[in-house]
């Protein structure tokens, strides 16, 4: 691998002490997916790291020691980007010592994390949810030292007072539901001599937000300020334009596989992750020519299933916060009104569009993977046109020739 890496000067690295090492690490970028530029730079920058510091082969290692390894290098992205990855490489060989868990209460998070997992069943998204909000109360209400049974019920009305200042009565609802749930774990293993989980949560109304739909000539101009000049450019439009005339949320985009696209029915299978059910959409010829060109010009090659990759190394699928966190670069190139607008908007923008061409509703929770018509009128909060045409003309006074409400 050092030799396709450096085809003139591979000879020095397989001179140096550390060739071994470096040989190991080569094989790891490209086994994982990194491009050739990529483990170029990063065994290059390794290879200074080692030399600098004579670092024994067979000695293991803990992340302050591969910190100090690269103390001596410049502290800029590149190099801190080959920290990590020979970090994970090492992880990888099981030669990168496990650091103690410092945390205060390690063990009762330990233990919470463990029911969470075994007991309740969560996804590893929702226990890590549940696990950084329990770890910013604890710093926040409990002094360092002071045992779980320190808490009173004047602490934690503090704490959602102070937390309430900074986050939406939406998110303060999930906040209050994950403390509830510790806090009774907590009294159930005895770590706490009283209940303390009956606490006041904010009451949120249905329809009291504004619709989060985007007008459709907003929309069009969004996709043709994306630059598509180059790879990252062609993804990026590909996953806008599935977004907003197909409804997909940022998660389905990103559990695309590239045998969902079927060319010859000239249909979209997606997996809608709600309902855990298959929905097959069919595919207008625009559409088709924007995955074909996204496949030519804008995929790499991998042997990766998924449809949309990542553009950074190493190559691996997108995941839905990288979709999320698209829009709202690609949102802030455009130079378009679009604060306070997510990836989200988009899905509304297309259920109001099928609204106003006559749709059912019915029809549209089908398409966008909705259980029930409540979650379905969640994005059709607002449609005047809709209304003007639902309202009844005024009562006219058959004497005065005026409105009852003008007089």
């Amino acid at each position: 691998m050092l030799e396709q890496l450096f085809p003139k000067y591979h000879r020095r690295y397989a001179a140096s002490p550390h060739a071994k090492e470096l040989r190991a690490f080569a094989h790891w970028l490209d086994e994982v997916g990194y491009g050739r530029d990529p483990a170029h730079d990063h065994v290059r920058r390794l290879r200074e790291a080692l030399d600098r510091r004579r670092w024994r082969l067979d000695a293991p290692i803990d992340r302050a020691g591969v910190d100090g390894l690269f103390a001596e290098l410049p502290d800029d992205a590149p190099y801190r980007a080959t920290r990590r990855a020979f970090s994970r490489f090492l992880e990888a060989c099981g030669r990168l010592l496990a650091e103690p868990d410092r945390r205060p209460h390690a063990a009762t998070l330990i233990a919470y994390e463990d029911q969470l997992r075994t007991v309740r069943g969560f996804s590893e998204s929702t226990i890590a949810q549940h696990l950084a909000t329990i770890e910013v109360f604890l710093h926040e209400v409990l002094p360092v030292g002071s045992p779980l049974s320190a808490l009173t019920r004047e602490c934690i009305d503090q704490h959602l007072v102070t937390t309430g200042r900074r986050i939406s009565r939406q998110s303060l609802q999930h906040w209050v539901a994950r403390l509830r749930s510790f806090l009774r774990f907590c009294h159930a293993s005895a770590l706490l001599p009283q209940p303390l989980d009956a606490m006041d949560t904010p009451r949120v109304y249905r329809d009291e937000l504004p619709p989060r739909a985007l007008p459709w000539n907003t929309v069009l101009a969004l996709l043709r300020s994306v630059d598509r000049r180059d790879a990252i450019g062609w993804r990026d439009y590909a996953i806008l334009h599935l977004m907003s005339h197909y409804g997909l949320r940022p998660c389905e985009v990103a559990s695309l596989r590239l045998d969902a696209v079927d060319w010859q029915a000239r249909t979209l299978r997606v997996t809608q992750r709600k309902t855990r059910s298959e929905l097959t959409l069919p595919l207008a010829d625009r559409t088709l020519r924007i995955l074909k060109r996204y496949l030519f010009e804008g995929r790499p090659g991998s042997e990766c299933p998924e449809l949309f990759l990542r553009a950074r190394g190493p190559a691996g699928p997108m995941k839905h916060y990288g979709v999320c966190e698209l829009y709202k670069t690609r949102a802030a190139r455009s130079g378009l009104d679009l604060q306070n607008t997510s990836a989200y908007s988009l899905r509304h923008s297309f259920a109001m569009r099928l609204l106003e061409r006559g749709v059912g509703i019915k029809a549209i929770g089908d398409v966008l993977g909705h259980r029930g018509l409540e979650s379905t009128c969640v994005y059709l909060r607002l449609q005047l046109d809709a209304l003007r045409d639902v309202a009844l003309p005024l009562p006219r006074s058959a004497n005065l020739g005026v409105t009852e409400v003008e007089q």
